[in-house]
């Protein structure tokens, strides 16, 4: 998170567009995930003074540098840049996973047809077989 709110910083009085600096506020996110992963996957003693004392802090931490990113960026490119940045990223994250989620259920319903043909096959197979056996029993 530190490294990318200092090339945040030393790129954004010189960036004409906010594409020169998108590098590092994807380094700025993707920190502050790997913060988040931490502070849910725990220590190996999760009571401990330090392990929540470090957790707390460095989460408070990131989210400072974000602030001081916003503030940043919003002063630079004009009121509502970021908070435009954090909605475009929402509405792609919600689009994929949607796209995910309709794969899924297309996968499903395939699955599913694959099944009720293989049933209608199977019954048909049986059908033919009982027909054949009485029709050779009772000819």
């Amino acid at each position: 998170v530190k490294s990318a709110v200092d090339g945040i910083k030393s790129a954004i009085g010189t960036a004409r567009d906010i594409s020169e600096i998108a590098d590092d506020i994807d380094k700025l996110f993707t920190g502050e995930q790997q913060i988040q992963k931490k502070k849910q996957k725990r220590s190996s003693d999760p009571f401990s003074v330090g392990s929540v004392a470090r957790e707390t802090i460095d989460a408070k931490l990131a989210a400072e540098h974000r602030q001081e990113i916003a503030t940043l960026i919003d002063l630079r490119f004009g009121h509502g840049t970021w908070q435009s940045i954090i909605n475009e990223r929402a509405k792609r994250l919600r689009e994929q996973q949607e796209a995910e989620r309709q794969q899924r259920l297309a996968k499903e319903k395939q699955q599913e047809e694959f099944m009720i043909g293989a049933a209608v096959i199977l019954g048909l197979l049986i059908a033919t077989g009982v027909f054949a056996f009485l029709y050779i029993t009772y000819r």
